[in-house]
């Protein structure tokens, strides 16, 4: 039984972004998936599958409970932090095709401004007592113990490879912050800058500005997965996945793998890339919007070179003179991303793919048919195409 094209995203709904929401992650998890639900037409009673991040602090069946779904006939939760978020939708998708669930709701929910705070060095990583932990333990003691550290590694021996520049990392945060600032839910609404502002932040790890660095936001994302046949009969045009993949690459840390022969790729978005292209039957050429994971600028452009948008070490000629902006050869996260409107571990990202593909979006690209979307990179990752039905 074939995944492409058996499946669909019906609905999307979301909390406001903030930086402090006032209000506990379940009661966000609850209000995203109620407001997905009312997009997609639908109710609790029709809902028999949850999907979330491992990370997620709100269990299947207190969601469930909260919002008063009688039953569950599939629950789970992916692991590796913002690789998960293509992989709930690519789980909920296997889940409909092979009838073990109806109706599937994928959501993330976290105060990670007000609440805990990701970006922080947290020492008792080391003593966890499993294998993370004793990774953890190798790189904490040389100070590799953010995620800001661990990519600034990656991205000082990117730059040194292929010539690149900071700027060059600056222009993607300029074109996320320009299209954020026309988008009302965005964070960064009104507010963009420009390459010498980026360029004057200070440094949180060199060659990391502060504006290479995502945000830290409260909220939540959720997104509703039913059968295509069963979507083209619910209020807006389904967002048909096309292809759902999850990678890992050889010698697979997260953040960094450091004992790599090369440390200037991102092999394992390649594994989902290969999948994607092939489960989908099109190409890079084909895709009218990439819904790239912006955590860090850096790896925005490594992207654009694992999805054969173009070269390796190339991927600084795409970005110049806007080459993802609006009205360049590839927009990349209209709606500003992670860097421009939210951080919610790239669901947002989702579900903008998604108004893309509805011809909803308040920065629409004229004629999509084909979006891919990715998740978090550096970890274990995935990905999905999604394209008109």
């Amino acid at each position: 039984m074939g995944l492409s094209g058996a499946a669909s995203v019906v609905g999307i709904g979301a909390t406001e972004f903030s930086k402090d929401s006032g209000r506990s992650e379940l009661r966000l998890a609850a209000e995203a998936v109620r407001a997905a639900l009312a997009d997609a037409g639908l109710g609790p009673s029709d809902v028999d599958g949850l999907v979330t991040f491992s990370m997620d602090a709100n269990a299947e069946i207190a969601v469930a409970r909260e919002l008063g779904v009688p039953r569950l006939r599939f629950f789970g939760q992916i692991g590796y932090g913002g690789g998960a978020a293509c992989a709930t939708v690519g789980h909920a998708a296997m889940a409909v095709a092979t009838g073990l669930a109806d109706v599937v709701v994928c959501y993330r929910a976290f105060n990670e401004r007000s609440g805990h705070r990701f970006g922080r060095m947290a020492a008792g990583a080391t003593a966890a007592p499993t294998s993370g932990g004793i990774d953890n333990g190798w790189q904490y003691p040389v100070g590799l113990a953010t995620p800001a550290a661990t990519v600034a590694m990656f991205a000082q021996r990117y730059l040194h490879e292929f010539g690149a520049t900071s700027e060059d990392f600056g222009r993607v945060a300029v074109a996320m912050r320009r299209h954020a600032a026309t988008n009302p839910r965005a964070w960064f609404h009104g507010r963009p800058i420009t390459l010498a502002e980026h360029q004057a932040s200070r440094w949180i790890v060199e060659p990391l500005h502060l504006l290479d660095c995502c945000q830290e936001s409260d909220g939540a994302v959720a997104v509703v997965v039913t059968g295509t046949e069963r979507a083209r009969d619910l209020p807006h045009p389904p967002a048909v996945i096309a292809a759902a993949a999850q990678g890992s690459g050889a010698d697979q840390f997260t953040m960094t793998s450091y004992y790599r022969d090369d440390l200037t790729g991102l092999p394992e978005l390649g594994v989902v890339a290969a999948q994607l292209w092939a489960q989908a039957g099109i190409g890079p050429g084909d895709v009218q919007v990439g819904m790239l994971y912006d955590h860090f600028t850096p790896f925005v452009l490594v992207q654009l070179e694992e999805l054969g948008f173009c070269g390796r070490g190339e991927a600084r000629h795409l970005i110049a003179d806007g080459g993802i902006e609006l009205g360049g050869v590839l927009p990349v996260n209209p709606h500003g991303g992670q860097l421009g409107e939210a951080y919610i571990h790239g669901m947002n990202g989702l579900a903008e793919g998604v108004r893309q593909i509805r011809g909803s979006s308040v920065n629409q690209v004229a004629d999509v048919r084909n979006v891919v979307v990715t998740a978090g990179t550096g970890v274990p990752t995935s990905g999905l195409v999604l394209t008109a039905g």
